[in-house]
């Protein structure tokens, strides 16, 4: 008993035991991998040329995620794992990575907190061959409101307001670790009405992460640029006594479109503005267009088409569909009412006449169709195509900062030239 309780103790974690199976030739090869450190959770992407069997388990003292990867042999590609690991991520400290077995090999992710892991498989879609994800959300699902308000001043009026709603704990939920909501207790007293309460923005850099969006001729990525031009929207807006701004993204990370949505509802936000850099197949094609939400068809063949291409975003950043509450987006947009979009038409139309001096405008009217990301019931929300990023001159223009200056500046006059005349829809009922 002695002896082999020493040589338990010095056996490692990478050559522990796995359950006996009949040893198969390794048929899948790594042909991509990538990490996405972000304080929302950490993702680790491995891209294959073929689907393989992955088995995952947590272990403490220390933390620690194992998954165990059939049908592989060790590679280069699998040994820069361990070099693409960021000291600081906030997730893991490191990555050990060997032959388990003949067709199996073992990762381990030392962590740097308790998680909850998601492991799942992709198939193939636009330029992805298979890809096994990981993704380590923390225990405890990040909320929102609590970062919105440590990222405030004390004297920051909405401070207050936002304290008070995470302690009372809103009845709009959060979004969970895996896209699902979770239940919260009614919120005490009402709090978007209070009078000193600034009008909250929700901005939102479409695509990140393993979503790049579009791609330009020179090789620029739409995740890139309308995160750029969305942290110039959120200086001018908070720079504005009586605004302050809030991004579902601050980072080079993917967001699933369902939850861009549930983060601007939890904060309350007053406005919801979605930025995109627009691809078509003609290459001429150019300007700004700004859309809204329709409750039945497009407005447009165009639009229509722009919708279905941005609603792809889900398969191509990749999210579970087997936790993804697949009614989602229908009920949102049966609960969606007249006045949502009604004022999301209003301030869409200040904003396209007000870009329409920085890059000229596509489309003289704001078109309407069955965005995903705009589907908030109680919250106006607009997605603004700031440019043709596949036009290359328009490209050249998106890459440039002072313009990027200008489309924000431009996206801030018409948002306050509609406050201005009309309160915002959640402090009248």
């Amino acid at each position: 008993m002695t002896r082999r309780r020493i040589l338990g103790t010095a056996a490692t974690l990478l050559s522990l035991p796995v359950i006996s199976k009949v040893a198969k030739a390794a048929s899948s090869q790594i042909l991509a991998v990538r990490t996405w450190p972000a304080d929302e959770y950490t993702r680790v992407t491995l891209e294959l040329n073929a689907p393989l069997k992955a088995e995952h388990f947590t272990l403490s003292n220390p933390n620690r995620l194992v998954v165990d990867l059939q049908g592989l042999s060790m590679s280069s590609a699998l040994n820069s794992l361990i070099s693409k690991i960021k000291p600081n991520d906030p997730y893991i400290s490191a990555v050990r990575v060997a032959q388990n077995r003949a067709d199996v090999v073992r990762i381990v992710l030392d962590l740097k907190q308790t998680i909850a892991p998601q492991v799942f498989t992709l198939k193939p879609v636009g330029d992805y061959q298979y890809r096994l994800v990981l993704d380590l959300y923390p225990k405890v699902a990040k909320d929102p409101l609590l970062a919105l308000s440590t990222n405030m001043a004390g004297d920051d009026p909405l401070a207050s307001v936002l304290d008070r709603l995470a302690k009372n704990r809103s009845n709009v939920p959060a979004p969970s670790v895996n896209g699902q909501v979770q239940p919260r207790t009614p919120a005490t007293g009402g709090s978007r009405n209070t009078a000193k309460r600034p009008i909250l923005i929700a901005i939102d850099p479409g695509h990140g992460g393993e979503d790049p969006g579009a791609i330009g001729g020179m090789g620029t990525k739409e995740k890139d640029i309308v995160l750029a031009i969305g942290r110039r929207l959120r200086n001018l807006v908070n720079a504005q006594p009586n605004m302050r701004a809030y991004m579902t993204r601050d980072a080079d990370f993917f967001v699933p479109l369902h939850v861009r949505v549930q983060k601007a509802r939890r904060v309350k936000a007053d406005l919801f503005i979605s930025i995109h850099a627009d691809a078509f197949t003609n290459k001429s094609a150019r300007g700004t267009s700004v859309f809204a939400l329709s409750r039945g068809g497009a407005s447009s063949a165009a639009a229509r088409w722009l919708a279905k291409k941005e609603n792809a975003a889900d398969l191509i950043g990749g999210i579970d569909i087997g936790d993804h509450d697949k009614n989602t987006a229908s009920v949102l947009l049966d609960m969606s009412t007249t006045a949502q979009i009604k004022d999301s038409l209003d301030i869409g139309h200040r904003v396209l006449n007000s870009l329409a001096g920085v890059n000229g405008i596509q489309s003289r009217r704001v078109e309407q169709a069955g965005f995903a990301v705009l589907r908030a019931p109680d919250i106006p929300s607009i997605l603004v195509e700031t440019a043709f990023i596949s036009n290359p001159q328009e490209e050249r223009f998106l890459r440039n900062s002072n313009n990027q200056q200008q489309i924000a500046s431009a996206i801030l006059g018409g948002v306050k030239g509609y406050f201005a005349t009309n309160p915002p829809l959640s402090r009248t009922g």
